[in-house]
């Protein structure tokens, strides 16, 4: 694995360097500790990754500290070094501790338009960053933008590079993501780029607003048939004390046509996120308990399997032995 050996360091016992503590959290084929660097006594996040699971995802480490590398950005998680034990590699990245966006606003006293387009803000001048530097991050959702510190002032983090890419690596066609955050042009195998991220920034700002999501169906089909159509509506009441100026700038990032989306650049100087528009009112009571009653963690950590759904959009018939082997495929692609 020629980039990760271009940055590691070797160790035969990474608990040498570093006080492993307790976990944070899991994908499905690492693990995130707490961990303390014994030289400094400096608190880090460790994303510990077992060299027998990587097996066949190696492109896919590989590209994520790629990425990382390349990107500096205060609204960008940051990643510090590298080891390698003979069993394991450690990605040793910044210490968030403020936690996850939507979790914050449950806890919140008072919650305001203004709030939601301070974040939608730090947000998206760290997705220009990011298409500045040619890389689209592919799976932008509440839970992998993380407040630094638990402060009330706090900024936030974008974190999980690990689905994004390089424009530069070619034409992006790979259907992957998180159900309700997928712009339409993913789903309809065409090929895509940073737009991408643009509409889930779309929906990231939606939610914010009402505390639920504008495409949602138990039913996954019947959730990417409203995405491509761009199906959604401002609902009342959830919606009557939200600006037009929001529901306009929203419009402009859930647009089915990538070619006549906004740009990252193009929704920074909206006037809700660059002017005054947003409103002050707290909207708190509702959009919190819109979020309890719609982002239960086990609702929302669904698999998105891309071949399946692919398949299906495009009504293609095959065999039980095919599917097996495209279900597989689009599970290691994607998750």
């Amino acid at each position: 694995m020629p980039l990760i050996k271009d940055h590691q360091k070797k160790t035969q016992d990474i608990s040498a360097v570093y006080d492993m503590k307790e976990k944070l959290g899991e994908g499905s084929f690492s693990e995130v500790r707490l961990a303390q660097d014994r030289r400094t006594q400096k608190l880090v996040a460790v994303k510990c990754i077992q060299k027998r699971a990587l097996k066949g995802k190696e492109a896919m480490l590989e590209n994520e500290i790629a990425v990382l590398h390349k990107i500096k950005h205060d609204n960008i998680v940051s990643l510090e070094e590298i080891y390698e034990t003979p069993s394991e590699l450690y990605l040793v990245m910044t210490l968030v501790t403020g936690g996850e966006l939507l979790d914050r606003i449950l806890v919140r006293g008072t919650y305001t338009e203004k709030d939601a387009s301070s974040v939608v803000g730090q947000v998206l001048d760290a997705v220009r960053y990011l298409h500045n530097m040619g890389i689209v991050h592919r799976d932008l959702k509440p839970e992998n933008l993380l407040y630094d510190t638990a402060f009330e002032d706090s900024k936030i983090v974008i974190s999980d590079f690990g689905l994004s890419k390089m424009e530069d690596q070619g034409l992006l066609s790979t259907a992957c993501g998180t159900p309700a955050y997928v712009a339409p042009e993913l789903l309809e195998q065409k090929t895509y780029g940073k737009e991408v991220d643009c509409w889930a920034v779309g929906v990231i700002a939606y939610i914010l607003l009402c505390g639920y999501p504008p495409f949602y169906d138990e039913n996954d089909m019947e959730l990417y048939k409203q995405i491509v159509k761009a199906e959604y509506e401002f609902d009342s009441p959830y919606w009557d004390d939200i600006s037009d100026s929001a529901k306009d700038f929203i419009s402009h990032l859930l647009q089915k046509d990538p070619g006549k989306r906004y740009s990252s650049e193009q929704a920074l100087q909206h006037p809700w996120i660059s002017g005054d528009t947003a409103l002050e009112k707290n909207i708190h009571v509702s959009v919190s308990e819109q979020i309890q009653k719609n982002f239960a963690k086990s609702q929302w950590k669904r698999a998105f399997n891309a071949a399946v759904i692919v398949r299906h959009l495009s009504k293609k018939t095959q065999s039980s032995a095919e599917e097996t082997q495209e279900e597989e495929s689009g599970a290691a692609s994607c998750i």
